[in-house]
């Protein structure tokens, strides 16, 4: 196990790059809730997207009692309850506590892990990544440092498939063959290899170099940090050493990555798993309960909620697996990469937003509905925003499609850059024609 942390190591003084906070980090939780036009959000932290079928109820049931009666998810496999009354905050943290959700109320905002959604699954990946995560999630939450962290950093835990590699968590481990693992800070192509029993130990404690670097600044995430991600990753490195760990650098560039594909995935033993997504991100209380019902009669308990807005339900068997697909696709899930719903995301919009400037939720479905079935082959995802912050967009290329005041302007974008000046128009039927066509590539 790694010792005690040795001192801090010194870090290089404030670039002109950096990003600096002046005011304190209001990322919303599950105790702090935040104000929004339709009421006010609590954001659930669920690490690595595990929820026990009871917990899901219970989260779709506070949803009715005290919200707007819909389960949302995020692009962190979390769950936001919206609507909710300004006094249910009391209420809202007890029932959090009893369903196991809160193990620790100072940690509650920090408990930001992503995992791969199918590790252990489909014969895939170096290894199960459930150990990490469970180890992970118990050191942060016994951390008086980790307390300190922003509601926005966020660690990834990959199996070694590099799906959630892609995602630019502020740590990452990616486990490899041979009991070792990679261990990426930021979006640094030099990774740091180190035994994979220590990976969850070395996690935090990046986390912990990086608070320290950030205590002169106040930086929120490894982004913001005076000259970047490689003086952060030189001083996590002779931490580890220094903590008498084994370590290698490494050159693993970033991958693609791709969300799980959606429909029946095969394991390698007795029971399939089930992979939907929810249209926008979002279930009512009758879609929410069909996969619930499902994990608990036909699975082995439990949902999997991944960063792509879906849900993967494992432990499904083999003789099921089809039927019990069709029954989720008749609730309105999407159940395969045919559906004009597969890919297609959407910020909140009005009326839930004050700075939208449409109701993109509204719009998208209008367009997805002019589209119909997708015809096969690979499609870009696409993301609606209603302003320019664009909240909760994916990475990678994926077509962006942005209220503005003179109508929505559709572009695709590729790792931070546009392929060509948007599209510019106000024309639903123009619009929707325009966010096809940029999602076919080749078009």
């Amino acid at each position: 196990m790694l010792a005690a942390m040795p001192p801090p190591a010194t870090l290089p003084a404030q670039s002109p790059g950096a990003v600096s906070r002046a005011r304190g980090d209001a990322c919303p939780g599950a105790l702090r809730l935040h104000g929004a036009d339709d009421g006010a959000l609590a954001r659930v932290r669920v690490p690595g997207g595990v929820l026990s079928a009871d917990q899901a109820d219970g989260l779709c049931e506070l949803a009715g009692r005290l919200g707007d009666g819909e389960v949302h998810l995020t692009s962190r496999g979390n769950v936001q309850l919206r609507g909710l009354g300004a006094e249910c905050g009391g209420e809202l943290a007890s029932r959090m506590s009893e369903m196991g959700l809160l193990p620790s109320e100072r940690h509650e905002r920090v408990r930001n892990v992503v995992a791969s959604a199918l590790s252990g699954l489909d014969g895939r990946g170096e290894r199960e990544v459930r150990t990490w995560l469970s180890a992970l999630d118990a050191s942060v939450c016994a951390s008086e440092e980790a307390a300190g962290l922003s509601g926005r950093f966020l660690f990834a835990l990959d199996d070694g498939r590099g799906d959630v590699d892609a995602l630019g968590a502020d740590v990452t481990l990616r486990a490899r063959g041979g009991g070792e693992a990679d261990l990426r800070i930021g979006a640094l192509e030099t990774v740091a290899r180190i035994p994979a029993d220590e990976a969850p130990g070395a996690a935090l404690l990046a986390a912990k170099v990086f608070l320290e670097a950030a205590a002169g600044c106040g930086a929120w995430r490894v982004a913001d940090l005076p000259g970047g991600a490689e003086p952060l990753f030189d001083a996590v490195v002779r931490r580890l050493r220094a903590a008498g760990l084994p370590v290698a650098r490494a050159v693993l560039p970033v991958p693609a990555g791709a969300p799980p594909a959606l429909g029946v995935v095969t394991g390698p033993g007795a029971t399939d798993a089930l992979s939907v997504g929810l249209p926008l991100g979002r279930a009512d209380a009758a879609r929410w309960r069909t996969l619930t019902d499902v994990a608990r009669r036909h699975g082995d308990g439990e949902l999997r909620l991944t960063p792509w807005r879906g849900v993967v339900v494992p432990g499904v068997g083999r003789g099921r697996a089809g039927e019990l697909l069709d029954a989720l696709g008749a609730a309105g899930l999407v159940t395969g990469d045919r559906s004009p719903w597969t890919g297609v995301g959407a910020c909140i919009g009005r009326p839930g937003c004050a700075k939208s400037l449409a109701d993109v939720r509204g719009d998208a479905a209008v367009a997805v509905d002019a589209r119909g079935p997708v015809p096969a082959g690979p499609a870009l995802p696409v993301y609606w925003s209603g302003c320019e912050r664009r909240c909760g967009h994916p990475r990678g290329a994926w077509v962006d499609v942005v209220a503005g005041p003179d109508g929505y302007r559709v572009s695709v974008v590729r790792d931070g850059r546009r392929d060509a000046p948007p599209c510019v128009t106000d024309d639903p039927s123009t619009l929707a024609t325009a966010v096809s066509t940029a999602r076919t590539p080749g078009t």
